[in-house]
């Protein structure tokens, strides 16, 4: 990754806190300033809160990769896109021929990801990216190969849609009986994951069932996955939230096919020296 790639906040210190009140751990013995986080966010009509988001990233006090895939969009999310590369706020943008699904827009994006750890950031506004710091602390420890961001353990929330949390901890539930997982939150957005690592990965899902496949080969891989609280502000169907009934009934079927069907992924060989650390101290 050539240092043109990945940019800073113009003003690293102090952290700024994410919205639940949790400070973003200063830790100055780990080495924030030699790893790049690439953060990949998928778009698909998002013409109202994209630029916002790609607004809260560029405050985030990381060396930050951003790639931002625009999923075919139907309303004007692909010019503020571009506008937003014009200015800066993005280091790549890859623009889909058809729509083809939030899997297909992310693995696109891990693709082209130069970064030494990769998350996905979606464009509405539902997680906050201030937060991005507290998930990459446990990589830097090198306690943890994937981080994901829970909604479900303790960090504050929008009181919203009962069914849909329901449903999410039931497709958790049997994720996790396939995997052995004790996960939380398998549909998380914040899955965060050492490129390394990420680039084993077989990865073939072109919808949602991107989650459920992605949770299913780390857990084949053997990685160390640790989960954190996150703050979340769900979305209503009105404004703008596109996962439906017909998609948590898919998952059931995409928990499976991930967890009894091939292609696995090799074991995962961590690397003696962690990537960012390969020039020195």
């Amino acid at each position: 990754m050539s240092e043109a790639g990945a940019r800073s906040s113009p003003d690293p210190a102090p952290w700024r806190p994410g919205p639940s009140g949790r400070p973003v751990p200063p830790a100055p013995d780990l080495p924030w300033d030699r790893v790049v986080l690439s953060v990949v966010v998928p778009v698909y009509n998002e013409e109202a809160t994209v630029e916002q988001v790609l607004r809260r990233l560029r405050e985030v006090p990381l060396r930050l990769e951003v790639v931002a895939v625009d999923d075919a969009s139907t309303d004007g999310s692909r010019k503020v896109l571009e506008r937003a590369r014009e200015e800066g706020l993005l280091d790549r943008l890859l623009l889909q021929p058809k729509n083809r699904g939030k899997g297909a827009a992310l693995r696109t994006g891990f693709q082209e990801a130069t970064g030494h750890v990769v998350v996905v950031q979606d464009a509405d506004q539902e997680y906050d990216p201030y937060e991005l710091p507290l998930l990459l602390e446990p990589i830097l420890q090198g306690w943890a190969d994937a981080v994901y961001g829970s909604r479900f353990l303790g960090g504050p929330h929008r009181v919203h849609l009962f069914w849909h949390y329901v449903g999410n901890r039931l497709l958790t539930l049997l994720s996790n009986i396939f995997t052995d997982l004790n996960l939380t939150d398998m549909e998380t957005c914040y899955k965060m994951v050492r490129r390394d690592l990420l680039d084993t990965l077989p990865l073939t899902r072109e919808r949602f069932g991107i989650e459920p496949e992605l949770t299913a080969r780390l857990a084949q891989a053997g990685a160390r996955i640790y989960e954190l609280p996150v703050s979340y502000r769900g979305r209503s169907y009105e404004e703008g939230k596109k996962i439906g009934c017909k998609d948590g009934v898919a998952a059931l079927w995409h928990i499976l096919r991930a967890n009894l069907l091939p292609p696995r992924p090799p074991r995962w060989q961590r690397p003696r020296v962690h990537p960012w650390l390969e020039n020195g101290p």
